[in-house]
């Protein structure tokens, strides 16, 4: 390990090295919360060489710790006051054991908030706080909490010195509590009788009366029931009549309803990244937890809209996609001249949202231009400049699958708090203009937030929660999987810092046009797509005319288009309409009317942590019946020892579908279409590992032997044609 000097906050029980690449993203979150700790508690520092060795593992009854050693160096006041310069005359040092849980049951976890000095370990404070909700309600914490107290309270101690342990343990658990409700103040808002806070006032009353959290907590009451009756008024209507409305009309401006390619560049990117930023601002980062999505949830009574933060977002990134494919495809007797020009200005809204660091709004427009119902219209694409299509490329590329998205993770982490984006190109004219811009930022001094593209962080908290479990086979809480998914959770929060720093303001009239917008879900499009470019060409020609767009239209990269709904089980609310009569591979697309799909994509790269010699995590969606154009992805465990049948039955029951594996197929999804598993063969062995991404397809066989007669026909169809 590396050998720095540092200062942390004093702590006799844990001591954790984190490896991920959120780590500076771990401590910045850790800042924020050790603000509030400071009101409650006081925490001494010490100066420690930052060797921290492993040493050994203990057990006891309910929990397992990872035992570190540390050495330590204690200042004396006399050094503090030294000014000749001697600080080494009075140093001492000291090898300290800090235990680390590592797995255990909810009493055990609640204790360690609590050093065995009475202290605050305010990073595992952070985490535990973040992310119990996977593994207990707000409800039975609080029910720790205060047993902890109340057994700290009377317990009977002989000795002095251990009595004041006590008191310092007490105090400490009341601070935990404080910071609770300061940080996480949600937690406590259960309409309509707030029960948790019921009882924390109860509590406070008869057993700290000197407090002042009795009276926090009527007052959190009080505030919540407030805002649910405003709420409830919010939700009244009231009628005016016909007079009111034409006066209303004549007292205010009339606006007259703009027109896509009358909409300034700047100032629809600037729109996007306001609407961008203020739902990233109100994402909740423990909604983002795997579980949160996963069926788990449910079986814990957590159903419902519990992520309604994150779904605004994904809803939103849907809705701008979809408008960019509409505003494309909704004129079928424009001329290609004219419809490359739209094009165009969708790739121009995308360099001006890149220079705004939105890269959820940026993401969402080239998903957009690469859906396979504007992708394939050739002649669109080839009228367009080279300069164009250069800078199309370049910012499709940040959001490249290599190496698991490595080129946008590195761009985020490198201009997450930066002033202002490092934009560079390989296009001389480009990059002439890109240097005139930042010029300009630099005299002007511009400052720009940080939007990110949510599917990112999305896809790692998945991943993590599939690929580590959530217990021991004791039953124990696995609390360091909680801690990778934390370092996850830091760096949302520190984005959501970044997001702050815009100063942008809505602008009524553009999203007058943009609600505006009719949209088409994917069969629609596909229909509009083909009146507009009809499917004669075949897929030579579409091959021959990409080398020249310097992309490939005629091979999709399915993980570019993949939903991610994040595990919900509403399937019939994700739609996608097949594409039979394409040359190239169908990919999934989503509806107009859903507001839960989403597409953010998956990644897996063969190297990640996910993927080794015995076993691999993969995105898995399952069709049959009346959901057979139903593209909602999970993912599972494969391990090198599953079947065929026990694939569709790890699948069958991530869907939570009474069925016999007899009666579905697997197939992998490929670049260039689907690859039947055989039955009965040893799935790990037998799918395709060249490609990025593993994905699978669990559908009825009713559904498949429906599809394999169609491509006869169409087959058929073929050669009767060329004759």
């Amino acid at each position: 390990m590396d050998r720095r000097k540092s200062h942390l906050y004093k702590r006799s029980g844990k001591i954790l090295k984190y490896t991920s690449p959120y780590k500076s993203s771990k401590k910045a979150f850790s800042a924020i919360i050790k603000k509030r700790l400071k009101k409650h508690c006081s925490l001494s520092v010490l100066s420690w060489d930052d060797v921290t060795r492993f040493w050994r593992e203990e057990r006891e009854e309910g929990a397992v710790y990872n035992v570190y050693l540390k050495k330590v160096t204690y200042h004396t006041l006399s050094d503090a006051d030294n000014e000749q310069g001697r600080e080494f005359s009075h140093l001492m040092w000291e090898t300290q054991k800090m235990r680390v849980i590592k797995v255990g049951t909810l009493e055990k976890l609640v204790e360690s908030l609590v050093t065995v000095k009475g202290e605050l370990d305010s990073t595992y404070v952070n985490v535990f706080l973040a992310t119990y909700r996977t593994f207990a309600t707000p409800r039975e914490v609080l029910d720790k909490l205060i047993e902890r107290y109340k057994w700290l309270k009377v317990s009977g101690q002989e000795t002095t010195e251990r009595k004041e342990l006590q008191e310092i343990q007490q105090r400490t658990v009341k601070s935990v509590i404080s910071v609770w409700l300061d940080t996480y103040s949600e937690d406590f808002r259960e309409e309509p009788d707030y029960p948790c806070l019921h009882t924390l006032e109860k509590f406070s009353t008869q057993y700290i009366p000197d407090s002042d959290l009795a009276m926090r907590a009527r007052h959190k009451i009080e505030r919540f029931h407030k805002e649910a009756v405003g709420k409830s008024d919010a939700g009244i209507e009231f009628r005016f009549s016909l007079c009111d409305e034409v006066d209303h009309m004549m007292d205010t401006d009339y606006l007259k309803p703009l027109q896509f390619m009358d909409i300034p560049n700047q100032r629809l990117a600037e729109q996007l990244t306001w609407k961008d930023a203020e739902l990233f601002k109100r994402v909740v980062p423990h909604h983002c937890l795997g579980a949160v999505w996963a069926r788990r949830a449910r079986r814990l009574g957590k159903g419902g809209n519990v992520a309604a933060s994150v779904l605004a977002t994904i809803d939103q990134f849907n809705r701008v996609s979809l408008r960019v494919s509409a505003t494309i495809l909704k004129n079928r007797d424009m001329k290609s001249s004219q419809r490359s020009r739209i094009v165009q200005k969708w790739i121009d809204i995308a360099q001006e949202l890149r220079h705004l660091k939105n890269f959820s709004s940026l993401k969402a427009i080239i998903s957009g231009l690469q859906a396979q119902a504007v992708y394939r219209l050739r002649r669109t694409w080839s009228s367009l400049p080279k300069e164009s299509i250069a800078l199309f490329q370049e910012l499709a590329d940040i959001f490249s699958n290599e190496n698991n998205q490595i080129a946008s993770r590195e761009l985020l982490m490198k201009e997450a708090t930066a002033k202002f984006p490092d934009v560079d190109s390989n296009n001389k004219s480009l990059r002439r203009r890109n240097l005139a811009k930042r010029q300009s930022w630099i005299e002007n001094g511009i400052v720009q937030g940080t939007v990110p593209y949510l599917g990112t962080f999305l896809t790692d908290l998945t991943m993590i929660d599939t690929a580590i479990p959530d217990c021991t086979d004791d039953g124990l809480i696995n609390f360091d999987k909680r801690r990778k998914e934390f370092e996850v959770l830091a760096q949302i929060k520190l984005l959501q810092s970044a997001a702050q720093i815009y100063s942008l303001y809505e602008d009524p009239q553009v999203w007058l046009w943009f609600d505006a917008v009719r949209v088409y879900d994917e069969s629609e499009s596909h229909d509009l797509s083909c009146a507009i470019e009809p499917m004669k060409d075949d897929s030579a020609k579409i091959k021959k005319k990409s080398s020249s767009l310097g992309h490939k239209p005629a091979k999709f990269d399915s993980s570019r288009f993949a939903m991610f709904a994040c595990g919900l089980d509403d399937r019939s609310s994700v739609c996608s309409s097949s594409n039979l009569d394409s040359p190239v591979s169908p990919t999934p697309g989503m509806s107009h009317s859903s507001s839960t799909s989403s597409l953010l994509s998956y990644d897996s790269d063969p190297m990640s942590p996910f993927k080794s010699s015995d076993h691999c995590v993969v995105r898995v969606s399952f069709e049959s019946g009346a959901n057979a154009q139903t593209h909602v992805y999970k993912s599972i465990m494969l391990h090198n020892a599953d079947h065929t049948n026990n694939v569709i039955d790890k699948v069958l029951e991530k869907y939570s579908v009474q069925g016999k594996h007899k009666d579905y197929c697997l197939l992998q999804v490929l670049p260039d279409g689907e690859m039947l598993i055989p039955d009965k063969v040893n799935v790990f062995y037998a799918m395709n590992n060249s490609g990025s991404e593993l994905s699978f397809i669990v559908r009825s066989r009713e559904e498949q032997d429906a599809r394999n007669h169609h491509r006869r026909r169409g087959r058929r169809r073929l050669k009767k044609l060329s004759l």
